[in-house]
């Protein structure tokens, strides 16, 4: 057995192609969508890990919470067996859609999603 060979038994990512496609998309988006909520004074970060990160830091730590949160899923990924990882990959992309859906109207509009719907 080659190293090629081992090493390629072993690199089982999690999902489809096209729904790693749309996690990595969307994990990006929210990190830059987070990284604005720190340049504009009228939105907030929320999530207590990334404005930890950001204090010690500073925007780059934004960049390495979103990092680690990437990889937290990849990971979980790896572990679960098929086809349970590709739900759960479709379940973080759903997630990561209403996070970013949330995140950019806040951004354009000043308003989160439960606001502009008048809930």
């Amino acid at each position: 057995m080659t190293a090629a060979r081992t090493l390629e038994s072993h690199l089982d990512p999690p999902g489809t192609v096209g729904l790693r496609l749309a996690f990595v998309t969307l994990w990006g988006i929210d990190m830059v969508a987070a990284t604005m909520f720190f340049l504009v004074p009228y939105a907030t970060e929320l999530n207590p890990v990334t404005v930890f990160f950001y204090g010690i830091f500073g925007l780059p730590g934004v960049a390495l919470a979103a990092l680690c949160y990437a990889a937290i899923v990849v990971a979980i990924g790896h572990v679960l067996s098929d086809p349970i990882d590709g739900r759960f990959v479709a379940t973080v992309v759903v997630v990561y859609l209403a996070l970013v859906a949330n995140n950019l109207l806040l951004l354009l509009f000043r308003n989160p999603v439960p606001e502009l719907l008048g809930i």
